[in-house]
């Protein structure tokens, strides 16, 4: 059952693209950056922000497994 869930998580990558709070801050910076008159420096923070945000999520996503793991070793000592 844990590798079923750990597979899931590891192809849905979209958990954090359907909320919404995320999404209105997302447009929000991507609307700033639009501003940025030099291409090439609007090219490079928007790029760095999509490296910070994808390392972001790939911890995250250790967490997840993390207390999903601490759930499961717990409920089997009950």
């Amino acid at each position: 059952m844990f590798n079923e869930k750990y597979n899931y998580l590891k192809k849905d990558r979209n958990w954090k693209e359907k909320n919404k709070e995320y999404l209105k801050e997302l447009q929000s910076f991507l609307d700033k950056a639009d501003n940025i008159e030099d291409e090439s420096l609007k090219s490079k923070v928007v790029g760095q922000m999509l490296r910070c945000d994808d390392i972001l999520t790939k911890l995250a996503e250790k967490e997840f497994i993390k207390f999903y793991k601490s759930g499961l070793k717990n409920s089997k000592k009950e």
